[in-house]
């Protein structure tokens, strides 16, 4: 009977081990194939979410920046284009 115990400790301290050794294993292999997915997406040329925000953002701001300049280039031509217009002198004597 004194063997029993012992032979379930050993039994238990085995299954600990094994459990422990296959908790490793899941870890290295999720290492493994987050790696071999980044090498796949790398040599696809894809960018990431963030980079695609950031480039999207930026041409969101070139996209108001170049409306905005055109905005004022219209201002500017119709200026220059009423600067441009014949003066004709009035007379001021009623002739």
């Amino acid at each position: 009977m004194a063997d029993r115990p012992r032979f379930f400790d050993d039994l238990a301290g085995v299954a600990g081990g094994a459990f422990s050794a296959l908790a490793g294993a899941r870890e290295e292999v999720s290492a493994l194939i987050r790696t071999r997915v980044d090498e796949v997406l790398a040599s696809l040329n894809l960018v990431r979410r963030e980079e695609f925000d950031v480039v999207r953002d930026l041409a969101t701001r070139a996209r108001i920046g170049q409306e905005d300049a055109e905005a004022r280039l219209a201002a500017l031509e119709s200026r220059i284009t009423a600067l441009e217009q014949p003066h004709t002198p009035q007379n001021h004597y009623g002739a």
